[in-house]
């Protein structure tokens, strides 16, 4: 692997030896999923890793407060402006008499400017496409990129690999760590295919007409992972495979027919690679996100007993199934989104967060999440070809259309479904 945006071949020049002590990072998304795990992970390990700032939406100031009491922050940043006073009234009451309180930011750009921060490495744990700009601030102001924010990737691939040089993003989401680990065993001219494993979700099995009445508290009950309710939706539809197949073939410059997608309900198997000889190299561990988080950051170097590991006195059973298309066609959809590029990816991915809205709010059926998308996705005319690929400018506002599209289509099949 030598011209991929992730290649674990490649050091990236901060990664070069230095002065010893803590690497400082900054926590993108810190009360999040990812952030609360990351922040579990700093805590185990003081002597290697020092966080200089966190960032949060703002719906859990008092969270936030406390991580950066426990972590000893210097700057913490907050996207809602009506939470800043909230926020720094949770710090005052968090410090002690005499503690410095760190300094406040606040906007839609604070987390930006926070990944633009002096320090080593940025971990981009928040959800959904607002993560695009952190993205690329920390890549432009040359920081280590942990990138769990696969959104960022998908809606701004050509933004970001413009911008990335090799060895600069260090993949974080439990699959794409697996492909970076298993990739080493071999050089980029030996893949012969990524195999990108997906828990099958909670439908597993099902047809498409037993999906009409999944409830969101159905979807919600995940078998394997304990998540957020957006990615939690995306995994009971898969779209959130698809979405990681787009970003396997930006992280690692490999064609989509060369991507496929295996159902692996224990979620033991996070992905593999198959070499042109015959070898499929696979890594595995329990459904635990504290590994790949302390991989993104601590790389090049393993942290310690970042995660839990087998028991391999106790008998286990590992599963795979081919992936059902007709049942979870958001996968094939991804391919073709993909394939087609330019704003196409944005487009797919806004619709689908819209959609995911309005299905946790009782008014689209399950099944129109993804009918609806490829709907939106369908009408979207894209960039002229031979075009100098999408700006900023233009993903925001592919993104704008396609959620204001999606919405007025979700509310027309959300009536039709209750007629």
């Amino acid at each position: 692997m030598t011209d991929s945006l992730a290649d674990p071949h490649t050091r990236y020049p901060a990664d070069a030896p230095g002065p010893g002590g803590p690497r400082d990072i900054v926590i993108l998304g810190s009360t999040g999923s990812i952030g609360t795990q990351a922040v579990d992970v700093v805590l185990s390990n003081p002597d290697r890793f020092r966080v200089t700032g966190l960032s949060a939406n703002g719906g859990r100031v008092e969270l936030l407060a406390g991580q950066a009491h426990r972590l000893q922050v210097r700057t913490v940043a907050v996207a809602r402006e009506d939470k800043a006073v909230e926020l720094r009234q949770a710090l005052r009451a968090e410090y002690g008499v005499g503690e410095p309180v760190p300094e406040v930011l606040a906007g839609p750009d604070a987390a930006s400017e926070l990944a633009a921060s002096d320090c080593h490495t940025v971990l981009n744990g928040i959800t959904g496409s607002i993560g695009l700009a952190p993205t690329l601030a920390a890549l432009r102001a040359g920081r280590v990129l942990a990138l769990a924010n696969k959104e960022s990737l998908i809606v701004g691939g050509p933004l970001v690999k413009a911008l990335a040089a090799p060895g600069q993003i260090i993949p974080v989401d439990s699959e794409h760590s697996a492909l970076f680990q298993a990739l080493m065993g071999g050089t980029r001219r030996e893949v012969r295919k990524l195999l990108v494993t997906a828990s099958g979700g909670p439908f597993r099995g099902r047809t498409r007409a037993e999906l009409a009445e999944v409830t969101p508290q159905d979807a919600l009950a995940h078998p394997t992972w304990d998540m957020g309710p957006v990615i939690t939706v995306n995994s009971a539809t898969l779209v959130n495979k698809g979405l990681e197949v787009i970003e396997a073939h930006l992280l690692y410059d490999i064609p989509f027919e060369r991507i496929e997608v295996v159902v692996h309900p224990q979620s033991y198997i996070h992905s593999m690679v198959e070499f042109t000889d015959g070898s499929t190299l696979a890594q595995c561990g329990p459904p635990d996100m504290r590994l790949p988080i302390a991989l993104g950051i601590g790389w090049p170097e393993r942290v310690p007993d970042s995660g839990p590991v087998f028991d391999w006195t106790k008998a286990m059973t590992w599963e795979f199934f081919p992936l059902d298309e007709e049942a979870f066609p958001s996968v094939p959809l991804a391919r073709h989104v993909g394939a087609l590029g330019g704003t196409a990816p944005a487009v797919y991915n806004a619709a689908n967060e819209e959609c995911v809205d309005a299905f946790l709010a009782g008014r689209l059926p399950f099944t129109g999440i993804v009918d609806t998308v490829s709907a939106v996705v369908g009408e979207h005319t894209g960039e002229p070809p031979g075009g100098t690929g999408p700006t900023l400018t233009d993903v925001l506002e592919a993104e704008g259309w396609a959620r204001a599209r999606a919405r007025e289509l979700a509310a027309r099949a959300g009536v039709e479904a209750r007629a």
